[in-house]
């Protein structure tokens, strides 16, 4: 006989219900299972809670980064385990050439792409990820080093969009604690990856931290509950800032974006701030290549321009901004620029 759960479990058939409301109207469900106590935890709920009721159909892959040689055999595990839950496996492999700096975000990003793109082969609408509440703790402290702004400090987001796929992340409110002794108690098998213990990675780094910050009150459960907040403040700002936007009476042609420029000194610095960010956004510019500073002096140099009635030219992000005497302000991307010899 299986053990039974006790009665405060989230991954009791109650709490599976709670976990994975959001999932039952998705067309399909790709499980990301790296074969670590956290995915196969998440594993092992996703078939009970299929089990249920009337689901939709899961499907599970492992990226293999080829960055380790035990990479390939814990993808095997990994498989395995999904094969005895009825479940069928993927094994997804990072073929391309490694860089040499920024490993850990070529990863990632890599990752998510290949993940992306099964969902899609498989017909999945959502993908779910095992990230718990320990790695939103340290999501939180690693961007508050880099000095992120509200934005960063939401930490990860409970569900977001990848290129119109849902990503869901059901766990991010248990403690990594809690799944490891759920494997330990239903004699769920595991794997350990050593790179978790490997301190050439800042999130590494930044988990042997974790206990003394913990010491002092900064638990995982307080910086989540910050992560939180910080959430409701910025989607209200966002609102704001949005609805400042369409005041500006926005206008698009020719592959250039328009407004007037007075919203950007008419409403605080933090709503102008995210309007111009809203506004390369919608332009289609590359937020990523341009940091939080370099966004506040654009957003700075702009509205003492607008105020003085000046005109200004600026590039940002990939994107040329062109302040006219008419108080427009007109986005659209930079041109090529052409080296001399």
């Amino acid at each position: 006989m299986a053990p039974v759960s006790p009665p405060d479990d989230p991954l009791s058939d109650e709490g599976l219900e709670r976990l994975f409301s959001s999932l039952n109207q998705a067309s399909g469900i790709l499980a990301a299972v790296s074969g670590g106590p956290d995915s196969i935890a998440m594993m092992h709920g996703l078939a009970r809670w299929t089990s249920l009721g009337r689901r939709p159909p899961i499907h599970v892959a492992t990226v293999d980064h080829g960055l380790r040689p035990e990479a390939a055999g814990e993808a095997a595990f990994a498989a395995r385990e999904a094969g005895l839950l009825s479940l069928s496996h993927r094994t997804l492999a990072w073929t391309e050439q490694k860089p040499v700096a920024g490993i850990q975000e070529a990863a990632r990003e890599a990752r998510y792409r290949l993940l992306v793109e099964y969902a899609r082969e498989v017909g999945a609408s959502h993908l779910v990820t095992a990230h718990t509440l320990d790695d939103q703790a340290e999501t939180v402290m690693m961007r508050l080093s880099r000095g992120s702004g509200l934005s960063g400090l939401a930490g990860m987001r409970r569900e977001t969009d990848r290129q119109g796929i849902r990503h869901v992340r059901p766990l991010l409110g248990l403690p990594k604690s809690h799944l490891l002794d759920q494997c330990r108690h239903h004699g769920w098998r595991f794997v350990t990856d050593p790179s978790n213990a490997d301190e050439r990675y800042a999130r590494v780094r930044w988990r042997k931290l974790m206990p003394l910050l913990a010491a002092e009150g900064l638990t995982a459960g307080r910086l989540a509950r910050l992560a939180e907040r910080a959430a409701q403040a910025d989607e209200a700002l966002s609102l704001k800032a949005r609805a400042a936007f369409d005041r500006g009476e926005p206008r698009r042609d020719a592959g250039t974006l328009s407004f007037h420029a007075q919203i950007l000194t008419d409403e605080p610095f933090e709503i102008a701030l995210r309007v111009l960010e809203l506004v390369l956004a919608e332009a289609g510019m590359d937020l990523d290549n341009s940091r939080l500073h370099r966004l506040e002096a654009c957003t700075e140099r702009l509205r003492r321009a607008a105020e003085a009635g000046e005109t200004l030219s600026l590039t940002l992000a990939g994107a040329h901004l062109r302040l006219t005497q008419t108080g427009r302000l007109s986005v659209r991307p930079e041109p090529p620029r052409h080296r001399g010899r």
